[in-house]
């Protein structure tokens, strides 16, 4: 027996019709999403929505590299995928925007993704465990790394000449300074 309310959709655009079925199963992830949410706070809500653009960003990024096109994702490459969409969405500000969501290591996001599949929001292969996120990476490494400015080649020592007193104005080559070189105390000063 057809559902009445859906018969009135066979004169609507077929845009339409996506557009509305979009609509009802994103009403569908939100309701489900509050329940998973209320069942475990460990994880802010916008966390969960993070999870979802990230797996989203990481099939259309399989897509462009015309990997296999099978629905599934790895917890792998889940992982690789969220490291990609944290970095270009926050920026330096991954670790600040994690912490905030109650995200401190991969694991989380095994947690997560488990209490989705729990929810039916995810599926999951006979394969595929929590311990697939089990020490993705570090991070330290994946998220703060980047941003640090790479550490300069310190400038070649003075040379032996240089502090032997050889100098013209006869202090010694320390600048008009009553101190001797590597003597503590008082900065030297400038000529």
């Amino acid at each position: 027996m057809p559902i009445p309310w859906l018969c009135g959709l066979s004169g609507i655009p077929p845009v339409a019709k996506k557009d509305f079925f979009d609509f009802m199963q994103k009403t569908g992830f939100t309701e489900a999403l509050d329940q998973v949410v209320a069942a475990d706070p460990r994880y802010d809500r916008e966390a969960y929505l993070f999870l979802q653009d990230a797996l989203d960003f990481t099939m259309k990024a399989r897509k462009k590299q015309k990997m296999e096109l099978s629905r599934h994702v790895t917890g792998q490459e889940l992982l690789d995928g969220v490291r990609a969409f944290a970095l270009r969405e926050y920026g330096p500000m991954v670790p600040i925007v994690f912490e905030t969501w109650g995200i401190g290591r991969c694991d989380d996001f095994g947690e997560m993704v488990f209490n989705l599949i729990r929810a039916g929001i995810f599926g999951k292969t006979d394969t595929d465990t929590i311990d697939d996120f089990r020490n993705g990476y570090d991070f330290q490494e994946a998220f703060v790394k980047p941003f640090q400015p790479e550490i300069q080649p310190q400038a070649p020592a003075l040379s032996a000449s240089a502090d032997s007193g050889d100098d013209a104005s006869g202090d010694g080559g320390n600048g008009g300074s009553s101190r001797k070189p590597g003597q503590p105390g008082k900065p030297l000063r400038q000529s």
